[in-house]
């Protein structure tokens, strides 16, 4: 792949609801998007505009009516959710999605370091791990290092988000997706997971989609911020234009096209 050319794209892509039917309704409606390597992409819009769509139609759990998927120029568009786990990782609203809560944070972390790997009845040689897995816990600065032997149904939320975090980028994923990943935390953990989640993505290069309702977030973290509005993207900005954009720009924005 050459150096400019997106990790992934959207190519007049179109996802229904009710498809063949009397009601179909496109949810994406010719969006095109191209995600490049490095990019900490920020996403906003008001409520339908197509986030989320957006994000199952990548991840595989919602499939293309019609245009294209690429990953690194290869359609993915008939792919399965299992085999794009491969290359992308994803981390929901829900603490309680991305984790199993009667395993141990270390238990959760070693089961995450072995994703996509054969699984055989080897010893989890957790001890050999316990270091490594204290040193990354302890960057999320939140306590959760001192808590590896802890069940994680146990844990605060805050700090179930955040090992659900640590779990999808534990390998690198190619593509992370944060699917208002903050929005189930009170203010004071949302901002504090936002350092720690921002510190590692830019630490690590990680090429990220962010979707958010925090406007101040949107705005404050990535290189990079989309508008959605009807299933299509109406603003796409980055660096130095995305700095100049104000809170009330949005807003406004936001208003006509909702």
């Amino acid at each position: 792949m050459a150096q400019n050319d997106p990790l992934l794209s959207l190519k007049n892509a179109v996802v229904y609801v009710n498809q063949n039917t009397s009601s179909q309704t496109a949810i994406l409606n010719q969006l095109n998007l191209d995600i490049f390597e490095g990019d900490f992409i920020t996403v906003v819009g008001p409520n339908g505009a197509g986030k989320s769509t957006l994000f199952n139609t990548i991840a595989g759990s919602k499939i293309l009516g019609k245009g294209q998927l690429l990953h690194r120029g290869r359609s993915i568009a008939k792919e399965s959710i299992i085999k794009r786990a491969q290359f992308l990782s994803r981390v929901f609203q829900d603490p309680k999605m991305g984790t199993a809560p009667r395993m141990t944070v270390a238990e959760n972390l070693n089961l995450a370091a072995k994703r996509g790997t054969q699984r055989n009845l080897k010893l989890r040689k957790l001890k050999q791990k316990r270091s490594y897995f204290k040193e990354i816990a302890a960057s999320m600065n939140n306590g959760l290092s001192n808590k590896l032997d802890v069940a994680t149904e146990s844990l605060s939320g805050g700090q179930r988000q955040a090992l659900s975090f640590l779990m999808a980028i534990i390998k690198r994923p190619e593509l992370l997706l944060l699917d208002e990943h903050t929005a189930a935390l009170d203010p004071k953990t949302s901002a504090q997971l936002m350092i720690q989640t921002n510190k590692n993505i830019t630490e690590q290069k990680l090429t990220c989609l962010m979707i958010t309702h925090h406007l101040d977030d949107a705005l404050k973290y990535g290189n990079r911020l989309l508008v959605l509005g009807k299933g299509q993207i109406v603003l796409d900005v980055r660096d130095e234009q995305k700095k100049s954009l104000t809170k009330e720009n949005i807003l406004e924005l936001f208003d006509k096209i909702s």
